[in-house]
């Protein structure tokens, strides 16, 4: 027999079974997915790390498991271990399981394709208090809803589901607050702030309800997976940062003739630079030098991070992902671009681990291999800012007695104006242009 656990899911604790799929007495291959997890930050799937026949199911929908937690137990076609290897003492207390036998052997399963989300704690389900003459109803919805309820003040005991089996969806408690606001004759559930229940005291019109069909054909289609988690989030964070963005440019003539002549000389070995990895290093010298743009706000302290962690957007089939350099400010360019080669890579083929998507300090999301001029790019919380790069363009600059044609940057930064102020950050992008104008800079 072998045990199936659940592996190293980083900082991840009491995750809800959201999916379980496969049954007691069913064959199963190696890497067929048997149970989906879903924390506030990512969707994963647990494959069965062997073929076999799934003898007991240790788990259903709507428990919650941690790291080494009994999943299931297999009878394997493969080769058999020696030694039993139990799982660990509080994962077992959490679920009241039993010690394993004997002859029950641990094979440990990694997990593919986490579908990442911004940062916020995990939440067990729970039973929330039913208000006086309703019935008391167990909710299912992930982390994420919860916490984009909680927000909102929403009892989420009260929204009714739409997703699979009945789970509560964001799109299921903006709808239940959009529905209290317009109609006066229910009680709505919003504490924070207090409003009318018609949505008098904000001033709102209730959502408009149009039937699209009436004017035309229509092709109505699901929002993906990655769109929905995270669209709570996005939500959250445009509503709860005070975002300013500031627009500057870079100078990057020479900067780009320098990564041409560095692409030539690593054109063999297969190794190719791309202006992200100078941008990386570029930002870790501006936040060297302006330490508030590493630093997270935690309640009315301000967390100055020791460690310089640079997110990246990576655009995939499935939607935008953050894969995380660790310790950028202890690495070469070389050292950069092979692993944002190697985590781009990951992204694309949907096998990012969760902890190549924490930590960040710092986010920078490109568009120059898209278009644009400037944008704001939203921050990616609890990080205090992230930078937008669009695509450069020649452009006439005048150099004192003629107008010279240079290869111009658009840098936009937004910042959440609770931490930094709008001249600390038109420093933070002046500086960061100058480094990338002269390259040298970088060694000061």
């Amino acid at each position: 027999m072998t045990r199936i656990e659940v592996p190293d899911i980083g900082d991840y604790k009491n995750i809800p079974v959201i999916e379980v799929m496969v049954e007691v007495g069913q064959r199963v291959e190696q890497e067929q997915s048997l149970v989906m997890l879903e924390s506030d930050k990512a969707t994963m799937d647990v494959p069965s790390p062997t073929a076999g026949v799934i003898k007991e199911l240790k788990v259903a929908v709507g428990d919650t498991v941690s790291e080494g937690a009994l999943i299931a137990l297999i009878e394997s076609d493969g080769e058999r271990h020696d030694e039993a290897v139990p799982v660990p003492a509080a994962a077992a207390a959490a679920h009241d399981l039993p010690r394993p036998e004997a002859d029950v052997t641990t094979v440990p399963t990694q997990v593919p394709a986490p579908t990442p989300e911004p940062n916020s704690a995990p939440a067990p389900l729970h039973r929330a208090p039913a208000r006086e003459g309703e019935p008391r109803r167990e909710s299912h919805a992930s982390p994420s809803v919860r916490k984009f309820a909680r927000e909102l003040g929403v009892e989420i005991s009260r929204v009714h589901g739409t997703g699979p089996k009945q789970r509560v969806t964001s799109e299921d408690v903006t709808a239940f607050v959009r529905n209290a606001m317009a109609t006066s004759s229910g009680t709505p559930t919003v504490s924070t702030p207090p409003v009318a229940a018609n949505g008098a005291e904000l001033g709102l019109l209730p959502w408009p309800k149009v039937d699209f069909a009436k004017f035309g054909p229509v092709d109505s289609q699901p929002l993906s997976r990655i769109k929905k988690i995270s669209g709570a989030n996005l939500h959250r964070n445009w509503v709860m940062i005070p975002h300013v963005t500031n627009n500057d440019e870079a100078d990057i003539t020479e900067l780009e003739a320098l990564r041409v002549q560095l692409n030539k000389e690593h054109e063999k070995a297969g190794l190719k630079f791309t202006m992200l990895a100078f941008l990386i290093k570029a930002v870790v010298a501006a936040l060297k030098k302006f330490p508030t743009f590493n630093a997270s706000l935690d309640g009315d302290n301000l967390v100055f991070k020791q460690y310089y962690h640079i997110g990246f957007a990576a655009d995939t089939p499935n939607g935008l992902v953050v894969p995380v350099i660790r310790d950028a400010d202890k690495k070469g360019l070389v050292d950069i671009a092979k692993e944002i080669a190697e985590l781009s890579k990951a992204a694309r083929d949907g096998k990012l681990k969760p902890d190549q998507m924490q930590g960040g300090c710092f986010s920078i999301s490109s568009l120059g291999g898209v278009g644009g001029t400037h944008f704001t790019p939203l921050i990616n919380a609890p990080e205090v800012a992230i930078l937008g790069v669009s695509r450069s363009a020649m452009k006439p600059v005048w150099d004192g007695k003629q107008f010279v044609p240079r290869l111009i940057l658009p840098l936009s930064l937004s910042f959440d104006h609770r931490a930094v102020d709008g001249a600390e950050a038109a420093r933070f992008n002046a500086y960061l242009g100058a480094v990338l104008g002269d390259f040298r800079r970088i060694v000061l």
